[in-house]
């Protein structure tokens, strides 16, 4: 008995003593994932003494020192982390290298106040390592077509088709207007860029830097208009991809549709050294959803931009074009150049009035991984002064339907007598009104905005100065910005006054609501900048702080502009532009008010109202159920129900309260939204 009894201590005392000693593990399942964006989950136990400090770090390469992490989360983003064990699932984007997990003690008088991620959060330290997990890996996947996006050719019988693999071993793009009749095969081209070729840190940096694959391109020629193609991409030695589709684009078309934003970015699954934009994954989604909606009708898409916010952290691009591949795979995706995706401090064009204006802020891309890793129309380049290659995919133009479209850089020199400027002549005067009666110029930093940006005055009045005179003479339509991250429409406006027409007086629209969550306050009194009064001058028809995208859509007689609202994915803003220069405003109250004395004086603009345009033309203002439903109906189809009805008001000239932005919240009232006061 005495013996059972000592024995029955000897086995407590064995378990409590290896229960107390028990070192902290961690495992990971499954071990291989079969594509980008699988999950993997993390799980840990025996972790003593729990803290709130305590956190996952990622890693890609497995063998990154510890402070070289891609992302991070807290432990206590488990339910159960106090008890000591837990679980996190994330979704891994592949980046050509393994993965691997590790977790980390962090005490609070470790807490590094210079060590900072991007929001001035302190980032955690790596002193006290826990536990390591195995590799995770993508197998064969790794060698997989990836990042897969389309873009216009020169010639509208082609399309573009771009991505990424792990290694340059040869693959190709087969091709044809059935999926069991891919009988068409176009070889594809790799080239990469090093990080010798990167400018500055953190691009250049060990922490920045990671491998960015192989970037694959070719064409697809002869293809007949406006059909569906099938395409996959691959080869016998490394596989194939799925069979992906888009439509081809129609020369003799007078319908246009595209999708309009700047300034998106992504989202990551984990923390990083820099914000990334989870308003992004609503914009995507809406946009596939219209896509969706428009069945064999062909689309595209521009991005003006500020693109995927990597700034100089490599595998930020892939999470980027892992992101938008399920739309880019089926439209051409089009862009231009913006200040994150190449300033940099040593740029060859950086006269005196600019060099407050272009920073650092490409993170020491220097234009690389933009001008890589997409092939926009044209051949525009600029030299960068460094051993990066050329700067690539700078101004462009091309026909859609009935719109000419011209693309051009802020982030150049776009000054008279220079190159692009030329170009950009050139290409206005050339302009087949018959063929493509509306011309719409798009570009990264707005000439007209009423938001606070008192950094951008000078290059906005040397703008004003240089190619607003071009745009005038040549009666563009419609001018499109990005950089500030709001939606603003204004009246037909030259030289800073109200017109009468578009034509003589361009609309100019700001669409850098794509994602980015830092927004700048509206510009207050002039006469009172002290105050948080931010009253809506009288050229801005329309603003809001609402996140979203454009939708645009022309033919012959008219093309209109759909400001879609990510919240609900309605429209909240409509404009409308006739080829015979009117332009009528697509919000009912533009020019009521509660006090007649501040609302805008009208211009020549008619009112766009539901109930004014379904008696002439049912087509315009549909409902939400005809886009989706019916998109096979009606070229009209891209205003969601109630598009004609968003009030804006500008009461007594100002809105009390700090932070201010028009949101519509149905079709009948606006709401004021709080935005942030940070650092572009």
């Amino acid at each position: 008995m005495i013996v059972n009894f000592s024995i029955s201590i000897i086995l407590f005392l064995s378990i409590f003593t290896s229960s107390a000693n028990a070192e902290a593990s961690l495992s990971v399942s499954p071990n291989t994932l079969k594509r980008s964006g699988d999950n993997v989950t993390i799980q840990w136990s025996d972790v003593d003494t729990p803290s709130n400090l305590d956190w996952l770090g990622i890693y890609s390469p497995p063998d990154s020192p510890h402070d070289h992490f891609i992302g991070y989360e807290f432990l206590n983003a488990s339910s159960t982390w106090t008890s000591g064990y837990g679980s996190i699932t994330l979704p891994l984007t592949n980046l050509r290298s393994d993965y691997a997990f590790r977790i980390f003690r962090w005490t609070q008088s470790e807490i590094d106040t210079k060590h900072l991620d991007h929001d001035q959060n302190p980032l955690p330290g790596t002193k006290h390592l826990l536990a390591e997990s195995e590799k995770v890996t993508f197998g064969s996947a790794v060698d997989k077509a990836e990042q897969i996006h389309l873009a216009f050719e020169n010639k509208p019988n082609r399309m573009q088709v771009t991505f990424v693999a792990g290694d340059g071993d040869e693959r190709f793009v087969r091709y044809g207007e059935a999926k069991d009749m891919l009988g068409n095969s176009a070889a594809a081209r790799g080239i990469r860029y090093d990080r010798e070729q990167m400018c500055n840190a953190p691009a250049n940096s060990s922490i920045g830097w990671r491998d960015p694959g192989w970037i694959f391109h070719t064409v697809l020629k002869n293809l007949n208009p406006a059909v569906r193609n099938y395409y996959q991409i691959g080869s016998e030695a490394k596989g194939w991809s799925e069979i992906y589709s888009f439509i081809s684009r129609d020369m003799y078309a007078q319908e246009t549709r595209a999708f309009i934003f700047g300034d998106m970015g992504c989202a990551t699954p984990y923390r990083t050294f820099i914000r990334t934009q989870q308003e992004s994954k609503s914009t995507v989604k809406w946009i596939l959803r219209d896509i969706e909606a428009l069945g064999d009708k062909a689309s595209f898409i521009s991005h003006i931009g500020d693109i995927s916010y990597a700034r100089g952290y490599s595998w930020v691009w892939d999470e980027f074009f892992a992101q938008i591949e399920p739309i880019a795979s089926k439209v051409p995706y089009h862009v231009c150049i913006g200040n994150h995706e190449y300033d940099f401090p040593a740029q060859p064009w950086k006269p005196d009035w600019a060099a407050s204006i272009y920073g650092n802020d490409g993170g020491g891309e220097c234009g690389v991984p933009y001008s890589l890793r997409f092939n926009m129309p044209g051949n525009s380049t600029e030299l960068t002064g460094t051993k990066a290659p050329l700067t690539r995919n700078l101004y462009y133009s091309y026909d859609a339907g009935s719109v000419h479209f011209l693309s051009i850089s802020t982030e150049t020199n776009f000054l008279e007598g220079g190159t692009q400027y030329e170009f950009i002549k050139r290409d206005l005067e050339s302009v087949n009104r018959n063929k493509t009666p509306f011309v719409v110029v798009q570009g990264h930093r707005p000439m007209y905005t009423t938001s606070n940006e008192v950094r951008d005055t000078t290059i906005r009045q040397k703008m004003l100065e240089h190619l607003e005179p071009l745009l005038v003479k040549n009666e563009v339509t419609l001018a499109i910005w990005g950089h500030v991250h709001r939606y603003e429409r204004f009246c037909p406006i030259s030289n800073n006054t109200c017109g009468k027409l578009w034509k003589g007086s361009p609309v100019h629209l700001v669409v850098g609501m794509g994602g980015h969550d830092w927004q700048s306050n509206w510009a207050v009194r002039p006469n009172h900048p002290d105050l948080p009064i931010f009253p809506q001058p009288e050229e801005s028809m329309y603003r809001t702080g609402e996140f979203g995208y454009t939708r645009l859509v022309a033919n012959k007689d008219k093309l209109t502009v759909s400001f879609v609202g990510n919240h609900d994915g309605e429209v909240h803003d409509t404009v409308e532009m006739l080829a015979t220069g009117e332009v009528i405003s697509g919000s009912r109250d533009d020019f009521k008010s509660s006090d007649a004395a501040t609302a805008p004086a009208p211009v020549e603009v008619t009112s766009g109202s539901k109930d004014d345009t379904e008696s002439s033309n049912a087509q315009t203002v549909p409902s939400s159920a005809t886009f989706v439903e019916k998109s096979e109906a009606s070229d009209g189809s891209w205003f969601v129900k109630g598009a004609g009805l968003v009030v804006i008001g500008v009461v007594l000239g100002f809105i009390a309260g700090y932070f201010t932005g028009v949101k519509k919240g149905s079709s009948a009232r606006n709401r004021w939204i709080p935005v942030k006061s940070e650092e572009i």
